[in-house]
């Protein structure tokens, strides 16, 4: 599932639990999945050093979104079905993808998003995570 292309620093750890016996289960459940091309940043497991965390300046990671996932998405939402992001890194690069209205178009770049409470959601509607430290953007992003 994991590192078919080279670029990241780290593995996506929510997802590590998903193995072969899970994604059965999944599909029992009638549960489509997708995936996505992440570049897991050496960032993600800085912690925020400022007090107003507007000052914070977030790291970058790299992603792509493929047309065949962009596709999946949008036929997904137009169901009427949820769209679950398994991380944190999941989650940043579909919401940095997502147009104003949520759509989801196929691309790929770099996102420096720093979702903070308040944030309103465009492309995710659920998040599978693991557990994050106090004072870090994950948990900030969590809060969101």
């Amino acid at each position: 599932v994991y590192a078919r292309n080279p670029g990241a620093v780290a593995a996506p750890t929510a997802g590590l639990h998903f193995d072969d016996a899970l994604f059965a289960k999944l599909d029992a459940m009638g549960i489509q999945r997708g995936f996505l091309t992440l570049h897991v940043g050496a960032g993600t497991f800085q912690p925020v050093r400022v007090e107003n965390i507007a000052e914070h300046r977030m790291h970058s990671e790299g992603y792509e979104i493929t047309p065949e996932l962009a596709e999946a998405i949008r036929a997904t939402r137009a169901a009427g079905g949820r769209i679950i992001a398994v991380g944190t890194t999941s989650m940043r690069a579909l919401e940095s993808a997502a147009q104003p209205d949520g759509t989801l178009n196929a691309c790929s770049g770099e996102t420096d998003i720093f979702i903070t409470p308040g944030y309103r959601f465009r492309a995710v509607d659920l998040l599978v995570t693991n557990f994050h430290l106090p004072k870090s953007t994950l948990l900030m992003l969590v809060s969101a």
